[in-house]
């Protein structure tokens, strides 16, 4: 069961990648020091395992409970553990739900079925409903709503409703554009029960942050939380100029990581970890594929700009 009780996320939550070795399977051993540097991390509020990040749509059923086991090992003592429940089936995603808080996770992130696509969000948000009920019957966790900026966006009446319905959702992951994602976080954090709003825009992450996001959860996390970390206090100190001190360094890890094909994005991410030194390979499972060498060697050049190193992030003068 979770050990952190009546957890409500907010603030920051690195989402961390998996580890793979070279014939494709779990290196539990590199998933183990990754989950650790994140976990010492100053300032950081909890962690997800198996979401996109750790490639979870490329996991089987067994594999994301060994990952949670293996998280909770290494660090569920010390901090939140957040579970991805990733699943095109509302059945199958309580099955995981259950997994998830019979294994000590503290809250879910739940994921829009790709099953709702096609139109079934936009003129069928019953379906929506119909999901979060049937993991909500699973489980006492509270839950986080993945909000997609595409054609699985829930829509603002929707996400209400959900709210109202499932007393349990209890924040947003919000990957929604500009102006969508300003009038989340208003209505959302002002409702009579509010429900936080966590920024995954990590393109633009300081400007989602003086928005008034009340955290932010992402994959980028898994190299620069502690980056993450410092833009966050600034914003919640109203340091301006601290805040785009280090959006100036963010964005080079950030144009790196989501560049062109924008899939790519958690492949980077293991290359940055290798460049690093934090990580000893970057393995992914098909279909994707290793980066090709110009981009890896770019890669490797942008967390130098950023002020990367092996040990984290140092804050110059001026960003390069």
């Amino acid at each position: 069961m979770a050990k952190f009780k009546d957890y409500i996320p907010a603030g920051v939550i690195p989402a961390a990648i998996l580890a793979f070795d070279e014939e494709f399977e779990i290196d539990a051993s590199e998933t183990r020091r990754h989950l650790s540097f994140l976990a010492a991390t100053d300032g950081i509020s909890a962690v997800t395992v198996n979401g996109h990040s750790s490639e979870i749509h490329a996991c089987s059923f067994d594999e994301q409970r060994n990952i949670l086991d293996v998280a909770m090992d290494e660090i569920g003592d010390n901090l939140p553990l957040i579970n991805g429940v990733y699943s095109d089936g509302s059945h199958e995603a309580g099955k995981i739900a259950k997994m998830a808080e019979f294994g000590g996770a503290s809250a879910l992130l739940c994921f829009p079925p790709h099953s709702m696509g096609m139109g079934g969000i936009s003129h069928r948000p019953e379906m929506a409903m119909a999901h979060f009920k049937t993991i909500a019957d699973a489980t006492d966790l509270p839950l986080i709503v993945f909000q997609y900026g595409d054609e699985l966006a829930y829509s603002l009446d929707t996400l209400v409703a959900l709210t109202e319905e499932v007393p349990s959702i209890k924040a947003v992951k919000d990957w929604s554009p500009p102006q969508a994602h300003a009038r989340h976080i208003k209505t959302l954090q002002s409702l009579d029960r509010p429900v936080n709003v966590l920024s995954t825009n990590s393109a633009w992450m300081m400007s989602s942050l003086v928005m008034g996001a009340k955290g932010l959860l992402s994959g980028a996390g898994s190299v620069i939380a502690d980056m993450q970390v410092a833009l966050f206090r600034a914003i919640q100190d109203d340091d301006l100029a601290t805040a785009r001190a280090v959006a100036a360094h963010m964005w080079h890890a950030t144009e790196s990581f989501y560049a062109d094909p924008f899939g790519d994005m958690h492949n980077r991410m293991k290359e940055a970890l290798v460049h690093l030194g934090r990580q000893e390979r970057a393995v992914v499972r098909p279909p994707l594929v290793k980066l090709p060498d110009a981009e890896i060697a770019r890669i490797g050049d942008a967390m130098v700009a950023a002020g990367l190193s092996a040990e984290g992030f140092e804050l110059r003068e001026a960003a390069e």
